[in-house]
C-alpha cells in the first residue's frame, strides 16, 4: 500500500487526527522518520485527542449556554447575597470535582 493509499483510507474510516499526524510524518526527511513504535503511538494519541476534542465541541454546543463565564464578570454585592470573600471558593473550582453546579 502506498504512502497516498493509505492517508486516503485513513480520511475515507474518518480517523482524521491520524490521517494529520501520518501526513505529517510523511513531510519528514526520511532519515529523521521515527521507527514503527513511535508513529503508532503518536497515530493513536492524535486519535483520542482529536475524538476527545469533538466530543467537547458537541456537548458545548448543545448545552446552550447563555453566557461566557468570566470571574472578573461577577457582580458581589449584599443583594445577591455574594460577596468578595465567596469569589476565593469559586476560583479552585473544587465544585466540578465535586460534580456540583454553581448558579449565580
Amino acid at each position: 500500500m502506498n504512502t497516498q493509499i493509505a492517508l486516503n483510507a485513513l480520511t475515507k474510516l474518518k480517523i482524521n487526527g491520524m490521517a494529520k499526524v501520518y501526513q505529517a510524518l510523511l513531510a519528514m526527511p526520511v532519515q529523521e522518520q521515527p521507527t514503527l513504535h513511535s508513529p503508532v503511538a503518536r497515530l493513536a494519541e492524535a486519535e483520542l485527542q482529536e475524538s476527545a476534542e469533538k466530543k467537547t465541541t458537541m456537548f458545548l454546543r448543545f448545552s446552550k449556554l447563555r453566557y461566557i463565564a468570566v470571574l472578573e464578570n461577577i457582580l458581589c454585592n449584599v443583594q445577591r447575597n455574594f460577596t468578595n470573600d465567596h469569589l476565593p471558593a469559586l476560583t479552585d473550582c473544587s465544585f466540578i470535582d465535586r460534580s456540583q453546579n454553581v448558579l449565580l
